[in-house]
């Protein structure tokens, strides 16, 4: 062999050495380098603390598998990159596998496989899309199945604002992913639940009314009901929450929350401010009349009022009519109905980011004023085209529909939910302190502390089904059977008031859609499908000269 050709020998082996080296480096030290602008690759560091802290093996068996078109598979694959991520970040102890749910050998074992993933709490996407021509449909899960040991939880992660648009929502869904997915780990390995008080008496709602809140509740936290009549304290609680009073509070009853909020407590609202006869609505009308909760001077000394009026929205859920028998069957129409607002306008804070449809119902304004070093979020509100009905307020289902004009709905913007944090100071400043309580006990500035405020108690009511009449989930409408995100708003915000760990910030995450000017695809594509394919034979045919000319001027001297 000649000199020339060993030392040609030698460097391909030289090259090839090298890049098997780095390629085994890179492997064993785990590199990786995000060059992403918003960093959609590199994961939170709650997320890595909790990852790292993992004990024992998390399994994750996704449904989301098969023949999908192109934006869903975008979603799998956005998946299995995050499960991919928490396997390294964890030493290997999470793993995954992608099953298809339609691979079953009979139609009949098909539909019992889905039945068996839908009774687990896994929902499924009816998908209409074409392909090569075709209009196809199938059904598909975008969920999860987590498992640690013997504990089992469902996933559903296709979640966001569907108001949004079919691909802002897909997105707003590979936002979440790393939230929804590290959430349900913390809870497969949370032993010590945190403790939540739901506050009983002031003709809060029954049991059956409240049932969907609760069960919802209870599958991440522990829930007491507490009544505060009597206490002399109110300690050991992560949150607290007040739910739809229509009767007032005492003076020692507000002291209990006031205190309990001057030690770094968590409070949440959810307030009616008028009460309305419905049934009187659809007759011959009614005027609403204030609820005296008593409440209204301890919101105001922590920074906002719950204004007396009623907010309307073009946007809105619907009312069930009663029009008559079919036979035995009652006949139900749904109308429009202003006075339930759906809410798709949220803030940019993680408790309510890409939240899907609220359903509100006789819902309020609130107002902010001033707190000295309270820091006042708002959470929700209507669109613009609102109407704001002051008091006195008349309801009348004939009144309106003569005046569902979206020219009378010029409100603008109207906020019905804050959220409010930092260094309260107490509404018994300066003034007696109950009688029955230690004086020296008393807080008059408080640690930090945050308070949520709904003006709607109807929001957190679940309805009952027309058949069974038993207690439907929270957020689901009793007739259409639509799902609106009730339950996960009230789980949300839950998360964020006693959640230490950080991990509901991951909601934030914010991944940029980066579409193509269909336009300019439209005018430049032949320019550049001929750079694209000629290019590269131009490139060739370049070297190849250079190279000719160089091996002719060193043989030819």
């Amino acid at each position: 062999m000649s000199e020339h050709k060993t030392y040609i020998v030698l460097q391909s082996i030289i090259v090839i050495l090298s890049v098997w080296l780095a390629n085994q480096l890179s492997d064993r030290l785990n590199l990786r380098i995000d060059l992403t602008e918003e960093k959609r690759y590199t994961i939170s560091d709650a997320t890595k603390t909790l990852l790292r802290g993992l004990d024992r093996e998390v399994f994750f068996e996704v449904y989301l598998a098969g023949d999908l078109p192109p934006n869903f598979e975008r979603f799998r694959r956005s998946i299995q990159e995050m499960l991919e991520q928490f396997g390294e970040e964890s030493n290997s102890q999470v793993q995954y596998k992608f099953t298809d749910p339609a691979q079953a050998q009979s139609t009949q074992a098909r539909n019992q496989f889905y039945q068996s993933l839908m009774e687990k709490g896994l929902q499924p996407t009816n998908l209409n899309y074409v392909q090569e021509g075709n209009n196809l449909q199938k059904l598909i899960f975008p969920a999860a199945l987590a498992s640690q040991g013997m504990d089992e939880l469902a996933v559903n992660l296709l979640k966001g604002n569907r108001a949004s648009g079919h691909e802002e929502f897909l997105n707003q869904a590979i936002e979440g992913l790393e939230y929804e997915l590290a959430s349900a780990i913390s809870q497969l390995g949370n032993d010590g639940l945190k403790k939540v008080a739901f506050i009983t008496g002031h003709g809060s709602p029954e049991a059956q009314q409240l049932a969907g809140l609760k069960n919802a509740i209870l599958t991440k936290y522990d829930l007491f009901d507490v009544k505060l009549e009597g206490k002399k304290e109110l300690i050991g609680y992560d949150a607290v929450i007040i739910a739809k009073p229509r009767d007032r509070f005492s003076e020692p009853e507000k002291y209990l929350l006031d205190q309990y909020l001057m030690r770094g407590g968590r409070l949440i609202f959810f307030l009616d401010a008028l009460s309305v006869d419905i049934n009187s609505a659809l007759e011959e009308g009614t005027v609403a009349i204030p609820y005296e909760t008593n409440l209204e001077d301890l919101l105001f000394k922590y920074g906002v009022r719950v204004n007396r009026n009623f907010v309307l929205d073009v946007n809105s859920g619907e009312l069930p009519i009663y029009t008559g028998n079919f036979g035995d069957q009652p006949q139900i129409q749904m109308l429009p109905w202003p006075f339930f607002p759906l809410i798709t306008n949220y803030s940019k804070h993680p408790s309510v980011r890409n939240l899907d449809a609220l359903l509100t119902r006789f819902t309020s304004t609130i107002d902010t004023v001033k707190a000295m070093g309270i820091k006042k979020t708002p959470l929700a509100s209507t669109t613009q085209y609102s109407r704001v009905l002051g008091p006195p307020v008349r309801v009348a289902l004939n009144d309106l529909r003569d005046e569902l004009n979206p020219e009378r709905f010029n409100g603008g913007i109207q906020n019905i939910a804050y959220l409010l944090e930092g260094k309260f100071t107490s509404l018994y400043a300066n003034r007696l302190v109950p009688r029955g309580f230690e004086e020296s006990k008393f807080m008059e500035k408080g640690a930090e502390g945050k308070v949520i405020v709904f003006a709607d108690g109807d929001m957190i009511i679940n309805d009952f089904d027309p058949e069974s009449n038993e207690p439907l989930a929270l957020g689901v409408e009793a007739y259409t059977k639509a799902t609106y995100a009730n339950e996960q708003l009230v789980l949300n915000i839950l998360d964020y008031l006693v959640d230490d760990s950080g991990l509901i910030a991951t909601r934030s995450r914010e991944l940029k859609i980066r579409p193509l000017d269909r336009v300019k695809v439209k005018q430049e594509r032949a320019t550049w499908q001929l750079i694209n394919l000629g290019l590269p034979v131009l490139l060739i045919l370049i070297a190849g000269a250079a190279k000719w000319y160089l091996r002719k001027r060193k043989f030819a001297a």
